[in-house]
């Protein structure tokens, strides 16, 4: 789900930190064996064991919906579980609203709450709103990883003439006094019309600096409007500002490649 330029940065610096990630692999079995755990897994090349001290399990998340509903209340479920809305939030029975993990879209508290406000704001018979194509997605990991709008796959695949902009952290001031010069923000536009369709970032405090692209893509910002806007030095949202110079080959702290 990762711009895959950010997803191939990440393995990159996880590895050097000591991660032995395994792709394209499928746990088998595992089983408790005194104080440890025997994990079978296999992959391309054949099946394999390992004895860890600790088995986490991250399979994913499904919406709890199994028994919530009565019958005969009129809310349609499909056949994964999630409550059937539309781009308000109503089911299909009459004043009836699902929000959050329950229902379509991503499973993220910040985007269940705005669902929420939307919701209140209808009922309530004023203006409520949510913007699902800016919702911000964040990824805790060290160095933090941050997305908004489109990957440069996704845009690919659209067909939509594009160019890209990136800047590594290493060349931020801020980012290496603070010991932190490890990832890179990118952006992607639209050649014909600038428009920015897509910001990613890892790097350190990726979750707060999100924010700013969000900011820019509700108004729906070209990548002249970041280029124009002054940014405080050293900071590093400079990072945001120098990704947007580069997609134009006009940044000034990295090499317009």
């Amino acid at each position: 789900m990762v711009d895959q330029t950010i997803a191939k940065e990440a393995q990159r610096h996880f590895k050097k930190q000591g991660l032995d990630i395994k792709l394209g692999a499928k746990v088998s079995s595992a089983a408790v064996s005194g104080e440890a755990v025997d994990v079978t897994y296999t992959d391309a090349q054949g099946e394999h064991s390992l004895q860890v001290d600790k088995l986490i399990v991250a399979v994913g998340r499904r919406p709890f919906t199994e028994g919530l509903l009565a019958e005969g209340t009129g809310v349609e479920v499909d056949e994964r579980g999630f409550i059937k809305v539309d781009e308000q939030c109503r089911t299909s029975a009459p004043n009836v609203w699902a929000i959050g993990d329950v229902v379509r879209g991503p499973m993220l508290a910040h985007k269940g709450k705005e669902e929420g406000v939307m919701v209140a704001d209808l009922i309530a018979n004023h203006y409520g709103h949510v913007n699902y194509k800016v919702i911000p997605s964040v990824i805790y990991t060290q160095p933090e990883i941050a997305w908004v709008g489109q990957t440069e796959e996704q845009v690919k695949a659209s067909g939509r003439p594009y160019k890209t902009g990136t800047f590594p952290f290493a060349a931020s001031g801020r980012a290496r006094a603070m010991e932190a010069g490890a990832g890179m923000a990118k952006i992607v536009s639209a050649k014909d019309d600038d428009e920015v369709l897509g910001i990613h970032v890892i790097g350190p405090m990726a979750g707060e600096l999100i924010s700013e692209a969000v900011l820019a893509m509700e108004y729906s910002a070209s990548t002249e409007d970041i280029q124009r806007t002054i940014h405080a030095h050293p900071t590093l949202s400079e990072a945001i500002h120098e990704a947007a110079l580069n997609v134009d080959k006009k940044a000034i702290d990295s090499l317009n490649r």
